[in-house]
C-alpha cells in the first residue's frame, strides 16, 4: 500500500527520528531489527536506510503467523511445559548486549491466529519472556539502549477494525506524517509542542488525579519523584502524555469502551474496579476468561501507567485494532488510557542506575516484567489535579489539555 516515497519516509522516520528518543541513530550503532515475512518491504527499506546512516544490523525476519502455519501456535499446540517455557538465555543476553536500538514492525496477518488456544497456555510462553524483559529494562535505564515500534497494515487487521485495507493505511500514513516533505522535521516540531505541555504538568507538582465521566470515577495518587513523559519516538506515532503512578493510590471504577488484544485473543467490554492499588472486581463482555487470566500474573492487578492523549495533535480518527494506535487515538475527545503491570521506571525524576528494586517497591512503582497491557477508552472525560499546596486545577476537557 506504500509506493518508494512513502516507504522511504517511514523509514527516515524510524531511522532517524525514533530511534535514539527522538534523536535518531549515530554512525556505528547496531540496531536489532525485528519483523515478519508480510513487512518484507518495509522491512529491507529500513535496513539499507540503518546501514545508510552508517549503522549495523542483527535482524530477525520470522514467518508470518497464520493459523495454518503459525510455528507459536504449532508449539502451544503440540510442546511440552518444558518447550513452551524455554528460554535460550545466551542468546537473548548476547542480543541485548550487541544492541544499541530495538526496532519492531508490528504487524499481524492473522489476527486470530491463536484463537482456541487457552489462555494458560499462551500467558506461560509470555512468561518465558520475562528474563529477556528485565535484561532489555536494566539497560535502557543505565541509558545504553533505546527501542521503538511502527505498524505494518495487513488485510486481517484492517478487516478486524472493519476497514478497507486502503483506509487503514490512510490512518498510517496520516498519523506518521508519511506524506509531509520532511516527516522527520515534522515529528520534531509536533514533539516540541507535546513537550511544552509535558512541562507545564511537571510544574504543577500534582499531588493527585481525579478522572470523571460517565464511564468512570477514578482517583489516582502520582507519588514523589514523578514526572510525566511523551512517547518521544518510542512509537510511531505517538502523541500521549504519561506517566507511571504510586499504583498504591489507585482508587475508583473505570470502564473501556475500546477492545484490546493480549496474547492474540480480542478482549472487549472491559470494567476494572480498583481499592487501594489493586484490581478488586474485573469483567469483559469477551474472553473475560483471558483478562482474568492476564491479571492473575503476578502484579498485572496493579496499574503501571496513566496517560491523556491531546486530540489537537492525533489525526487517527479510526478503531485500529491494535494498541499502539489505539492508545493515540485523537478523535472527539482524545483518549484516557491505564496499563496493568509494568511501570516506566524513566518517569522518575532522579538517576534510575541509582536505585534498587527495594527503592522502586517503596516508591510504589509496580514490577510485573511478564505484563505491561495498556486499556483504552475515547469517551469524555474530565481530569481535576489536586496540588500539593491543596489547590484543584482542571487539566484536561473534553479530549485537550487546558493548561496555562
Amino acid at each position: 500500500m506504500l509506493d518508494e516515497r512513502l516507504l522511504k519516509n517511514y523509514a527516515k522516520v524510524m531511522v532517524h527520528y525514533a530511534l535514539n528518543d527522538g534523536r535518531g541513530i549515530n554512525k556505528g550503532d547496531t540496531v536489532f531489527l525485528v519483523g515478519q515475512e508480510c513487512t518484507k518491504d518495509l522491512f529491507t527499506t529500513i535496513a539499507k536506510e540503518i546501514y545508510a546512516a552508517g549503522g549495523n544490523l542483527i535482524t530477525s525476519y520470522q514467518p508470518n503467523n497464520l493459523r495454518d502455519t503459525s510455528l507459536v501456535r504449532f508449539l502451544l499446540q503440540t510442546g511440552t511445559d518444558e518447550q513452551i517455557g524455554f528460554f535460550a538465555e545466551p542468546y537473548w543476553k548476547g542480543i541485548v548486549e550487541a544492541s544499541d536500538h530495538i526496532l519492531f514492525i508490528i504487524s499481524e496477518p492473522d489476527v486470530h491466529y491463536l484463537e482456541d488456544i487457552p489462555a494458560s497456555k499462551i500467558s506461560s510462553i509470555n512468561s518465558s519472556r520475562a528474563p529477556y524483559m528485565k535484561m532489555r529494562e536494566k539497560k535502557e535505564q543505565a541509558g545504553k539502549l533505546s527501542w521503538s515500534l511502527c505498524l505494518y497494515g495487513t488485510q486481517s487487521m484492517a478487516d478486524e477494525a472493519g476497514l478497507t485495507l486502503k483506509d487503514y493505511w490512510e490512518q498510517i500514513i496520516e498519523a506518521c506524517y508519511l506524506r509531509e516533505e520532511d516527516p522527520v522535521a515534522k515529528w520534531k516540531e509536533v514533539q516540541k509542542e507535546i513537550e511544552t505541555i509535558k512541562d507545564k504538568l511537571d510544574a504543577l507538582a500534582i499531588e493527585d488525579l481525579h478522572v470523571k465521566g460517565e464511564d468512570v470515577d477514578l482517583r489516582i495518587r502520582l507519588g514523589e519523584h514523578r514526572k510525566w513523559l511523551s512517547g518521544g519516538g518510542k512509537n510511531i506515532p505517538s502523541f500521549e502524555i504519561f506517566t507511571s503512578p504510586d499504583w498504591r493510590g489507585m482508587n475508583g471504577f473505570i470502564r473501556f469502551n475500546q477492545p484490546l488484544y493480549y496474547s492474540g485473543k480480542r478482549i472487549a467490554g472491559v470494567s476494572l474496579t480498583f481499592a487501594d492499588g489493586v484490581v478488586t472486581a474485573s469483567s469483559a463482555t469477551e474472553n473475560e476468561d483471558a483478562l482474568k487470566e492476564m491479571i492473575a500474573q503476578e502484579n498485572a492487578d496493579k496499574v503501571g501507567e496513566f496517560s491523556l492523549t491531546d486530540k489537537r495533535h492525533s489525526r487517527i480518527t479510526k478503531f485500529m485494532a491494535t494498541t499502539l494506535f489505539d492508545e493515540n487515538t485523537g478523535g472527539a475527545f482524545g483518549n484516557t488510557h491505564v496499563a496493568l503491570g509494568n511501570a516506566y521506571k524513566d518517569t522518575f525524576t532522579g538517576d534510575m542506575a541509582a536505585v534498587s528494586d527495594e527503592q522502586w517497591a517503596e516508591m510504589g512503582y509496580n514490577s510485573c516484567p511478564k505484563v505491561h497491557t495498556d486499556i483504552v477508552s475515547t469517551t469524555n472525560r474530565t481530569v481535576t489535579a489536586r496540588l500539593r499546596n491543596g489547590t484543584e486545577k482542571v487539566i484536561y476537557k473534553d479530549g485537550q489539555f487546558v493548561l496555562d
